[in-house]
């Protein structure tokens, strides 16, 4: 059971750790997870220093995971707060933190309960996440994350969004799991078939309308050739 500010239970509120993916609390895929998966967090940084985002700024990494970005932007940045709800990714993203001279605040939390203090970040960014809600939850988390910017300020949102139409999607992610069939990649069909089943990716001409509810501008869009994977660049309104 969740409370709001004002002390009152919220019995409807999503628990966010029942939706956090299977995958992301067990020990084994999480140290498996840098090699499976680059962020390329060197190109991600040179596409928002582009933007003009400065040394000076503060950024949030929402779904830190393993801290990919989040330690490369502590690097850069003045402040990075790298948020997750997985203890388990948490765990090894301290101890990566541990080595680097650069400091990192990480936080246990989520979309929907991550409370930011101090001033308004430049930036927030967030990986392979926002699909671990369903749609309802994503506009409230767009929502909370517009709340938290100042105008004017940047979201750089990368995830799982299928860009087909909906009379092809059987096809589709048949051949998207096929591809991965023999693992490569680190991949397994399985992991495939589970984050379609039991995740909460959404059409591209689904989630974008939620965007623009959420009070952001479509600033940039990229997808990826096979359909499976979506870039933003969206603007605080």
């Amino acid at each position: 059971m969740t409370t709001d500010e004002a002390g009152r239970e919220r019995g409807w509120q999503l628990d966010e750790m029942a939706s956090i993916g299977r995958e992301n609390l067990d020990p084994s895929h999480v140290s498996r997870y840098d090699e499976k998966e680059d962020a390329d967090p060197a190109g991600e940084l040179r596409l928002v220093q582009s933007l003009g985002l400065r040394s000076s700024a503060t950024v949030v990494d929402l779904g830190a995971g393993t801290g990919q970005f989040a330690l490369a932007a502590a690097e850069v940045f003045a402040r990075v707060v790298a948020v997750d709800p997985s203890p388990v990714m948490l765990e090894l993203l301290e101890e990566k933190a541990r080595t680097r001279s650069s400091p990192l605040e990480i936080v246990q939390g989520a979309f929907l309960t991550y409370e930011h203090e101090g001033g308004r970040p430049d930036l927030v960014y967030s990986r392979f996440a926002l699909h671990h809600l369903p749609d309802f939850w994503k506009v409230l988390a767009l929502t909370r994350i517009r709340r938290m910017l100042q105008p004017g300020g940047l979201f750089r949102l990368w995830d799982v969004v299928y860009h087909f139409p909906a009379d092809q999607a059987e096809d589709r992610i048949e051949q998207w799991c096929a591809t991965w069939s023999s693992g490569e990649g680190g991949w397994a069909r399985a992991e495939l078939e589970e984050h379609v089943r039991d995740e909460n990716s959404t059409f591209t001409w689904l989630l974008e309308p939620m965007i623009v509810q959420g009070g952001f501008e479509i600033r940039d869009a990229s997808y990826s050739d096979d359909g499976f994977f979506a870039k933003y660049v969206l603007t605080a309104n």
